[in-house]
């Protein structure tokens, strides 16, 4: 979770501070790859999967693995990709998703044995579920918001002030039923955009028509 704000802030940073390098991209793909992909399959397996045996491996073996396609699609598509969306699930979402659900899971003290294994077997399965869930969605096509249109340096609606003050006000009731709870909508937002633009015939691709003009507004 802290990985996530770190990776919001540095490419802000690297353009404040005049400091952007093809180093620094490559680099950033790396640490997004251990925080976002290798980290969150590791402790899933650890917390649940490794209680069934191989499909748990299979499960964390398939999201670590969606997690390393996922940001190199990403890499490959940085300049035909509409600004306004994400390709597939984000890799810190689907990490959230993931790591989320185990905290809170673990707040509301789900039962294990005296071997530290969960003693609730569907839990498990539950966890498999998500798992695989969240890695494949990562790869998907659907269009997931990106909130990148946002102009933060021009004045803030009073009702925006308003809303902010609220959701810290619901995070502050039980952080992580509210935060499980945010992850998981955001999670499935992108296939009920992509089943509204189906539905209306509109384009779903999140794709430019022209490469020479990657920061065409419309979805194609």
């Amino acid at each position: 979770l802290c990985a996530m704000v770190l990776d919001s802030l540095d490419g802000r940073v690297a353009r404040m501070t005049n400091t952007q390098s093809a180093f620094g991209e490559q680099m950033d793909s790396l640490s997004d790859m251990v925080s976002f992909g290798v980290a969150p399959a590791l402790i899933s397996y650890v917390w649940a999967l490794k209680d069934l045996g191989r499909w748990g491996w299979i499960a964390a073996f398939v999201y670590c693995s969606c997690a390393a396609l996922r940001l190199a699609r990403f890499n490959v598509n940085t300049g035909v990709v509409d600004k306004r969306w994400f390709q597939g699930l984000p890799s810190p979402a689907a990490a959230a998703l993931v790591v989320g659900f185990i905290w809170l899971m673990d707040d509301f003290g789900v039962v294990r044995g005296q071997d530290g294994s969960i003693t609730w077997q569907a839990m498990n399965w539950v966890m498999f579920a998500l798992t695989l869930y969240a890695g494949l969605t990562m790869v998907t096509n659907a269009p997931f918001y990106s909130f990148k249109d946002i102009n933060l340096k021009r004045s803030v609606p009073f009702a925006a002030i308003v809303l902010i003050v609220l959701a810290i006000a619901l995070v502050n009731i039980h952080g992580p039923t509210v935060l499980f709870a945010v992850f998981a909508l955001y999670g499935i937002s992108g296939y009920g955009v992509y089943l509204w633009r189906k539905a209306k015939g509109q384009p779903t691709s999140v794709i430019s028509t022209s490469k020479d003009e990657p920061d065409e507004r419309g979805l194609h």
